[in-house]
């Protein structure tokens, strides 16, 4: 028992430490941003993803389990942002397979949606 509790706690403790540190690299993000006076969709979907690693740790305070769809949400948000800061110039095979990527993300979060549905 002992070693579970502190298991416990040191899970705890790395997920309070993931809040703060989301928390200060939102702070971050945003006096950056009031320094430059302008936004941008890069920024916008940087803001997301920490908003998204927030909300996956309040679902796991609130029902202690993470649904496996907020992360791959994340990852497709995290995709979106890459796509975005390429720009132009890359490569669009890359375009295609990051795009790809993003798809089966997507496909998949609907699958598992569905197989929860069901059950």
């Amino acid at each position: 028992m002992l070693i579970k509790r502190m298991i416990d706690m040191t899970e705890k403790c790395f997920l309070v430490t993931i809040a703060l540190f989301t928390v200060g690299a939102m702070v971050q993000e945003v006096m950056v941003l009031i320094e430059q006076r302008s936004v941008a969709l890069k920024d916008l979907l940087l803001m997301f993803i920490y908003a998204e690693v927030l909300g996956m740790l309040g679902a796991f305070y609130s029902s202690h389990r993470i649904p496996i769809t907020i992360p791959l949400i994340i990852a497709m948000t995290a995709l979106s942002r890459l796509i975005i800061l390429q720009g132009k110039d890359g490569d669009p095979s890359i375009l295609l397979y990051e795009s790809g990527s993003i798809l089966l993300i997507a496909v998949a979060c609907w699958v598992i949606s569905h197989l929860q549905d069901r059950d």
